[in-house]
């Protein structure tokens, strides 16, 4: 089959990529940025769309050519993009399919997404599943529990940077919201079947495995796998979970969202029994896929950063912000003193106080908005090495200072290219 994959570069859809290519489909590959993906998985045929500006019709006329399915892995969990992503972009989809005469649409939605969920996320994932039902197109809707697998994100990577958390794990509530997980693998063996299977038309299935368990009794498994010893959970209220929500909304891209906590407090459990009757195959439970794949040290790096990940960005944003008020208000002696060395007038001390001042505000912004830390990454490098160079040159005795006003720009590089790093979450 010619199988097109929306959103083939995230967690979930790379592992249905996988799971057709190894199958033998041929696949259309869709992602906003396809560079690094072509690379990674060079089978699929792959193309570079915004999904969240793809909501006309003729934006997916060129990439129907000879599908026979479309599986429809997209998702954002919080943003202004939800709604054109779940919504907008769907619709515009469908049409083109329908009169590209495109067999199949399949979406992965969530068993969260119910219409008693008061989040953006919900409501544009069940606005997405009744455009996909009134369609006229044959469909098949499925309603993932937590996915977990050897890698993470989203939701599983919360858990493994919760239950990594040293001296104790804070747990929303008193953890007894339930979840039924599913390995991605299975999942994306569910998906290649709804493609090649005409059974599953029309069709809304909840993918999940066989266990149901507790948030604390997940965390609990998850620090045991990790090998970080006994858990000690801490019941946080979960208005006070709602206050970090909140506080992780106005960071923008915060470990912790109002959606996230929502999606985890208001239940994922599923009938994992009646998915495995539906698909003819039995997932595997979390007992056993932690059994089949010893954690290793990427796994414990990738559990303790989780956290870290977030406050280094944030605070290198501060160091270069507090740099620039520091610089401004604070700096004219030793800005006198670099004048004097160069022989220039003391009237450009205020110019040179102001210029470096406005730089450093922007160098924190763009640590703050490159949500990639590409660039934020290498402007950082080059604007320290050029401070390093420039006191150097006109104060060579800053190198002996036993405060260590040069040699501490040493670790601040280092620190940089951390977070260029880990600062992809991708």
């Amino acid at each position: 089959m010619r199988i097109l994959l929306l959103g083939a570069g995230g967690f979930i859809g790379r592992h249905i990529l996988s799971e057709l290519l190894a199958s033998g489909h041929n696949v259309r590959a869709v992602a906003r940025d396809v560079v690094s993906l072509r690379e990674m998985e060079p089978g699929a045929e792959w193309v570079a769309l915004d999904l969240a500006q793809a909501t006309g019709a003729r934006d997916w006329f060129p990439h129907l050519d000879g599908i026979d399915c479309v599986v429809n892995a997209a998702g954002v969990l919080r943003g202004p993009e939800m709604e054109a992503v779940h919504v907008a972009m769907p619709k515009a989809l469908h049409a083109a399919c329908k009169k590209a005469e495109v067999g199949r649409v399949i979406l992965i939605s969530a068993v969260s997404a119910r219409a008693d969920v008061a989040t953006g996320y919900a409501r544009t994932k069940l606005e997405g599943e009744a455009a996909l039902r009134s369609s006229g197109l044959r469909w098949t809707i499925l309603r993932p529990s937590l996915v977990i697998a050897e890698g993470s994100y989203g939701g599983t990577s919360l858990l493994r940077g919760l239950s990594a958390l040293p001296i104790a794990q804070p747990l929303a509530g008193d953890g007894s919201f339930a979840f039924s997980p599913i390995h991605a693998d299975d999942l994306a063996r569910a998906v290649r079947l709804t493609c090649e299977d005409l059974w599953f038309v029309n069709m809304t299935l909840e993918p999940a495995g066989p266990e149901t368990l507790t948030l604390r009794e997940l965390m609990t498994r998850y620090r045991s796998w990790l090998g970080f010893g006994p858990a000690r959970l801490v019941s946080i209220p979960i208005p006070v979970m709602r206050m970090l929500g909140r506080i992780g909304d106005l960071a923008g891209s915060g470990p912790v969202s109002t959606t996230s906590l929502e999606q985890i407090v208001v239940g994922n459990a599923a009938d994992g029994e009646a998915f495995a009757q539906a698909v003819q195959f039995r997932p595997r439970s979390v007992a056993n896929a932690m059994r089949d794949r010893a954690a290793g040290v990427q796994d414990r790096w990738h559990a303790r950063l989780f956290f870290l990940a977030p406050a280094i960005r944030w605070g290198l944003a501060l160091l270069w912000f507090a740099s620039a008020l520091l610089g401004l208000f604070a700096g004219r002696a030793q800005t006198l003193e670099v004048l004097a060395t160069v022989g220039a007038p003391e009237s450009a001390a205020f110019p040179l106080q102001f210029g470096t001042a406005l730089l450093d505000l922007g160098i924190a912004a763009l640590v703050l908005r490159d949500s990639r830390a590409q660039v934020a990454t290498a402007a950082q490098l080059v604007v320290v090495l050029g401070y390093t160079l420039a006191l150097t040159l006109t104060l060579p005795s800053l190198w002996a200072d036993p405060l260590g006003p040069l040699l501490k720009n040493l670790p601040v590089a280092l620190l940089i290219l951390v977070h260029g790093a880990i600062g992809n979450r991708r």
